[in-house]
């Protein structure tokens, strides 16, 4: 795959020098739209559900949003831009539910080695936001006052001719370091590395092409280990520059080739996978960007597909892209997160006329399209997602368009399906006696915090956070709050309770 589309499916986009026009054109999604076709006008959205466009970028506060959002302690969501702001290298941004968007950081601000076009953030235990920059590449750390700091460079010069592109989100591990990957350090296929919050990175593994390249898509299980997905190479018989591939690594850096895609006829399976998340039955579900080539899938890529693979390496196809007429359900995802009713949700792109979509999916394969990008006069209600949605505690679904909008410059949207309030916990596992951040609405006074049925002690909350300690007794299984009005609100998640 080239590197034009792998940076695409990992968030990032190569750095440009001077914003191109208020149309926002010289994107990286706004090429892809002209290269794919993706700018005709989309299907008229769904009735039943309630879409709204929460605020336009405009260039000056960022532009091309190509990563999905975190929730805070507070309740806001944030995000980056990849290109644009102040320094033309994108912006980290908070936005409200109610949608007032807030400039926290302009990248470039400090130094360009702290590196441009921004990939997704996490929310760490300690209440702070940790990111990766692409290019050249950085580690950085910001806290929800917009406080920066980079805590570890790839490569400290901008004329630095050997670029590492670190991709993908961090994930804290148990012992409370950072996993992350780059796609061409090394011998060129990437590695997966460890970074401790001072900023001391080891790397873990080195990929070799023979076990796959450009690495993407880390999630911590349940068992302790981490699981990711390279996009290329690992070459089967059907794919000519690249399978792609799902492994397991263990905290010390022993990898295990799981899966290698195109392993069935045809490439029925799938090529170029890109995300993964741990469903609550245990299994792991991701994409894949093509493989199956249906009538109106690119002809160089095929259409994509969605997998559950069990933590031994059992692969099932869920479903596969473009199976209505004119390619309607579009042509493949970019991630997916399981909501509180158990279904998935996720955003669509599509080569054959439209300008993205939002759908359900229920664990059987059945796709419901929820909404049309580009429905509006003028795409106001953004067109061109490449990133996943969340749920946020207050039920609600929220994402990001890399164009569209009232500048073209994308969209931050929400999408409420009728889903209700519920509670999240970082991190999701720990000891007895461990702190706990409990995320929700409605917190506080709350009259009880539950680790899977054990009383919990509060020593802190807010409307939108309590701090509970992981009390004696507890097993691994769901928390529950019970809020001053008398509301019961669940974990969709078990927290798993370490020994």
């Amino acid at each position: 795959m080239t590197k034009l589309l792998t940076s695409r499916l990992l968030g990032f986009a190569p750095a440009r020098s001077r914003r191109e026009g208020s149309t926002g054109t010289s994107s990286l999604a706004r090429t892809a739209c002209l290269i794919f076709a993706f700018c005709a006008a989309a299907a008229i959205a769904s009735q039943a559900q309630t879409f709204s466009t929460l605020a336009s970028f405009n260039g000056t506060n960022g532009a091309d949003p190509r990563t999905g959002l975190v929730q805070g302690a507070n309740g806001n969501f944030y995000g980056t831009t990849s290109y644009d702001g102040t320094n033309e290298a994108g912006t980290i941004f908070e936005v409200t539910p109610a949608g007032t968007l807030t400039t926290l950081y302009n990248f470039c601000s400090q130094s360009c080695s702290e590196g441009a076009s921004a990939g997704p953030l996490l929310l760490a235990t300690n209440g702070n936001f940790y990111g990766i920059t692409g290019s050249w590449g950085a580690i950085y750390k910001i806290s929800p006052a917009g406080q920066f700091a980079t805590i570890y460079s790839f490569c400290p010069l901008m004329n630095c001719e050997e670029r590492a592109w670190p991709g993908g989100t961090l994930v804290q591990a148990r012992n409370g370091d950072f996993y992350g990957v780059t796609e061409h350090a090394g011998n060129g296929a990437g590695t997966v590395f460890e970074v401790t919050a001072k900023g001391e990175l080891t790397t873990l593994h080195t990929f070799d092409f023979t076990d796959g390249s450009d690495p993407s898509g880390l999630v911590l299980a349940t068992n302790g280990n981490i699981y990711g997905t390279t996009f290329g190479d690992a070459d089967q018989i059907g794919c000519t520059q690249g399978c792609g591939t799902v492994f397991e690594m263990t905290p010390a850096g022993k990898l295990t080739t799981l899966y290698t895609f195109c392993s069935q006829t045809n490439c029925a399976d799938g090529v170029g996978p890109s995300s993964l998340l741990q469903a609550r039955n245990g299994s792991l579900y991701g994409v894949t960007y093509g493989g199956v080539r249906n009538p109106g899938c690119p002809p160089n890529y095929g259409c994509g597909t969605v997998f559950k693979m069990t933590l031994a390496g059992k692969l099932t196809t869920i479903y596969t892209f473009c199976a209505l007429p004119n390619c309607a359900d579009g042509t493949n995802a970019f991630s997916l997160l399981q909501a509180t009713d158990g279904n998935f949700y996720g955003t669509a792109d599509s080569f054959s006329g439209n300008n993205g979509s939002a759908f359900e999916l229920t664990p059987k394969g059945k796709l419901t399209t929820l909404y049309n990008f580009c429905s509006q006069t003028d795409c106001t209600d953004g067109s061109n997602p490449v990133a996943g949605m969340l749920q946020g505690t207050n039920g609600i679904l929220y994402g990001t368009t890399t164009s569209g909008g009232t500048d073209n410059d994308g969209v931050v949207f929400s999408l409420s399906v009728g889903l209700g309030l519920f509670v999240e916990t970082t991190p999701t596992s720990g000891k007895i006696g461990a702190k706990v951040l409990v995320l929700g609405n409605d917190l506080k006074g709350a009259t009880g915090v539950m680790f899977n049925g054990v009383d919990a002690t509060i020593t802190g909350d807010s409307n939108t956070a309590i701090t509970a300690t992981v009390p004696v007794g507890a097993t691994t299984g769901a928390v529950e709050v019970m809020t001053a009005s008398g509301k019961k609100l669940k974990s969709n998640l078990a927290f798993q309770v370490i020994p």
